[in-house]
This record gives C-alpha cells, structure tokens and sequence, in this order.
C-alpha cells in the first residue's frame, strides 16, 4: 500500500470512529469559536474530567469575548483558581481584550492569523480553525503524538525538534478537507480512549489493521520520549511566607504579572528567610506558634503581644511541600502581627484603594509600587477569598492554618503541631 492510501485510510477510519464513538462533552455541543478556544485552553496540562465543571462555570461568568475583556484580572484568576499553570488565564484575557480592541470581538478565522494573539499556538489555532471554522489545519498535542508515532512506528523523540517537526509533517499530510474538525477531534479522542500511554486497547482500535507499532509489537515502547526527571532532580522553590491576621481578616500579597503566579494573591513570602523582616515597609513582629490572636481596637491597633524576633530561632508554624509538574515547591509559614493602620499611605506608600474594591470585602491596601514581587497588598476575609485568584498551594495552607487557628472568626480552634502538605495537583 502506498504511503498516500495508507493516509486516506487511516484519516478516513480515524473519523468514522470519532462520530460513532466519541464522548459526549459539552464543547462538542457548540461550534461558537469562543467556547471551542476557552476549552482548548483549558484542557492543555489538565484533565477532560478536571476542566468540564471549569469549562461551565467559565462560560456562565464570561460568556462572550467582550465578558472576558471587560472583567478584571482578579475576577478572571479566581475563576481559573486550582486549574493551575496561570498564564493561560492572563493570556485568555489579554488575548480578549485585543480581540474587542482590533478584530470587533471575534476570533479570526485563519490559523495564521489566530497565531499573532497572546497565548494562542500552532496547536490551539490549529484546533479553532479545523473544529470552529472547518478549515484544514492539523493539530499535535501529546496524544496525536502517541497515535501518530505508533500508527507509523517513528523512531524520533517526539519532544525534539526534528520529531515535532516529524510530526507536524505528517499531521498535515493527513488532514482531511472534507472533515478537518472531527479527524483532527478524532485523533485526540482515539489518544485519549484507546491508544492509551500504557496498555493501548488495541483489539477495538479502528487502525489496528495499519498500525506499524503493533505489527512489530512495539505498541508499548512507543513513542520516544525523553527521560523524566525523579522528584527529587527538580529545582527547589524555597519560600518562607507571613501568617498575619487582624480580628477576622488575613494580610495578601498579589504578584506582579512576570513570573510563577503573576496576578494571583498569597501570603506575603520571600525567598530569603532573612528579609521576611524587611518584606512590608512597617514593622513586623513574629510571634511565637501557641499565640492567641488578641482582638484589636477600632484603631487597628494591638495590645502589646508576647513577642519574638526571627533570629531567635523561630521555628515556622506550617510547612507546605508539593511537587508540581517541572519543581519542588517548599514553603515555611511563620506567624506574625504588622502594628498600625495598613492602608494608610504614610505606613505602607500605597496609593489609595478605590471604593470598588473596599465592596467585595477585601479591604485593600493599594498599589504597591516599590517592589515588583507585588503589585498590592490587602485584608481578606474568608468570603472575599472566592473572589481571588489563589493557588492550590496557597488555598492548601489557608485551609490547613484555618484549622489551627480559626482566624475567619477570630477564635483558636488548635494549637497542633505543624504538618507537611503534599499535593501533586498544580500550583
């Protein structure tokens, strides 16, 4: 058989396949070019299982292009908030507010034109343009990759480069005019049910007849893929992070845009345990684990606590591990109190909070424009939490601390003794 009718065959099987037997998920219930984006988004590095509730909720908060332009960061990252890998929302709502600002609200049609928007890739403006626009572009993610490397037995490693573009190669070659959108969905769907990375159902796969990995019996070895790195071959992130709260309230930082976390608030952290001191430009006492929260005036101010400074040897009240997909992450929490009026300008060099932001519950403090680890710092009660954009391992050590000493109701529900945390789910 020529290699020209081994690829209509196969693109032809691939897709009487996927409309006979492709999963009923809500993103293939619609051919609007917003949902299909926001979807794709959303499943690179995450779970079909994972994102569906995301993917709904999203879609009834920001149901348009305009929505998501017109919404603030914050709102946008708290909708995102434990699907991880944060610069998909910051590009999603970078990329909506120049789609209102120069294409009228709407996704352009071409990949090549889809690919000059933040965060869209070849894979992405591959995906809208074949599924939303049924034009003829390929796609390659993880599982085509799988599918293609077994169907044709490809010898390269398909994260080099000279394996992408391999794989690229033949992706286009087998696109189909007639049906571009269900065989390029098709190929995903068959890497994700039946050519599994381990134990690929083989007998019920529609391309078990062409596929070269299981005529050479190599279904299980292919593909090529670099080594992965053990746990413990990651890079470290070391943080040591303030625990500071007043009456029902706790003290967040919010990251600049560059880097890990851009945008989303935590506990105002350091990477060197000895500038926790010098981190917020008011004095900072650390106290010790069994402190009892004092109830503090209208004023904001405290009576004089038991205190302790850090180089007295401190032992932090929490420490939160977690492995994540590329680092380790380690996290040492210390208990402290900041003395005075945070919000006003003379202590912290805040410009002043604005009247929308005092309503949501938080009670911010401002910009803080002297260091670009944060843009702002705030107050927030439990229930202006949901509005924000956190981390699973902020949200983790929030919960955990909760527990200890019940700080969204100003009472002390435990003193126990400092655990681990350990999560694999992202950051």
């Amino acid at each position: 058989m020529s290699s020209r009718s081994k690829n209509r065959l196969v693109a032809s099987k691939i897709v009487g396949h996927f409309r006979c037997a492709k999963r009923d998920l809500p993103w293939r219930r619609t051919r609007d070019p917003y949902a299909i984006w926001i979807s794709e988004v959303m499943l690179q590095q995450t779970r079909v299982a994972t994102a569906i509730p995301y993917y709904q909720r999203w879609l009834a908060r920001f149901p348009t292009v305009r929505d998501l332009a017109g919404a603030s960061l914050d709102d946008v990252l708290a909708a995102w908030s434990g699907l991880g890998y944060y610069s998909r929302a910051r590009n999603l709502h970078r990329c909506a507010r120049e789609l209102v600002a120069n294409h009228r609200g709407s996704l352009p049609e071409s990949a090549r034109a889809l690919v000059e928007l933040p965060g869209i890739g070849r894979y992405t403006a591959g995906a809208i343009a074949s599924i939303a626009f049924g034009h003829r572009e390929p796609v390659v993610d993880g599982n085509v990759a799988r599918v293609l490397a077994r169907i044709y037995e490809l010898e390269h490693d398909v994260k080099s480069t000279a394996g992408m573009r391999a794989l690229w190669d033949l992706a286009d070659d087998l696109v189909p005019a007639d049906a571009p959108g269900d065989f390029n969905q098709g190929l995903m769907e068959l890497g994700a049910t039946v050519c599994t990375p381990t134990r690929p159902s083989c007998p019920i796969c529609p391309v078990r007849g062409l596929c070269s990995a299981r005529a050479s019996g190599r279904q299980e070895t292919l593909p090529v893929m670099p080594s992965r790195k053990r746990a413990s071959q990651l890079p470290l992130i070391d943080s040591n992070a303030l625990w500071i709260e007043r009456g029902n309230r706790l003290l967040l930082a919010r990251r600049g845009l560059g880097g890990l976390y851009g945008g989303l608030w935590e506990l105002p952290q350091t990477d060197d345990l000895g500038q926790l001191e010098a981190l917020l430009p008011a004095p900072i006492h650390f106290l010790p684990p069994d402190h009892s929260p004092s109830r503090q005036g209208r004023d904001g101010r405290d009576p004089p606590p038991r205190r302790r400074q850090l180089r007295s040897g401190l032992e932090p009240v929490l420490e939160h591990r977690q492995v994540l997909s590329h680092r380790q992450l380690r996290i040492r929490v210390y208990r402290a109190e900041i003395r005075g009026l945070v919000g006003k300008t003379s202590e912290l060099r805040y410009s002043k909070p604005s009247r929308a932001n005092e309503r949501d519950g938080s009670d911010r403090a401002g910009d803080y424009n002297d260091d670009a680890r944060y843009d702002a710092f705030a107050w927030h009660t439990r229930s202006s939490l949901a509005k924000c954009g956190l981390s699973a391992a902020t949200r983790s050590i929030i919960d955990r601390l909760e527990e200890m000493y019940g700080w969204s109701k100003n009472e002390k529900r435990s003193t126990s003794s400092p655990k681990d945390t350990k999560r694999s789910s992202p950051a």
